[in-house]
């Protein structure tokens, strides 16, 4: 297969000078930056995690009072066990 030289190729081409180049065109428009959706719904979710995270833990210090009264003998009565058992029934929906 024989290729045919279109022409010959010099490094330097006469009548430009070495090491000077032309001036970049200036774009006359700003750039700009788009997020798609998907972007956007992580950032939130990832904002609304570290959000979470902050908090403070107050469901802790609730079952630590829970705990406590739960030990206690005399919080628990027939008044707490029937309430208790009506929820339970309710949960049910009997």
């Amino acid at each position: 297969m024989m290729i045919d030289r279109i022409g010959y190729i010099e490094p330097i081409q006469p009548g430009k000078r070495p090491g000077r180049s032309e001036p970049a065109a200036r774009n006359s428009t700003a750039d700009s930056i788009s997020f798609s959706p998907e972007a956007l719904e992580k950032a939130e979710i990832y904002r609304a995690a570290a959000l979470v995270a902050s908090a403070p833990d107050s469901r802790a210090q609730r079952i630590a009072e829970l705990k406590a009264k739960i030990d206690d003998p005399s919080y628990i009565n027939d008044r707490i066990l029937e309430a208790t058992a009506d929820k339970i029934l309710e949960s049910f929906g009997l």
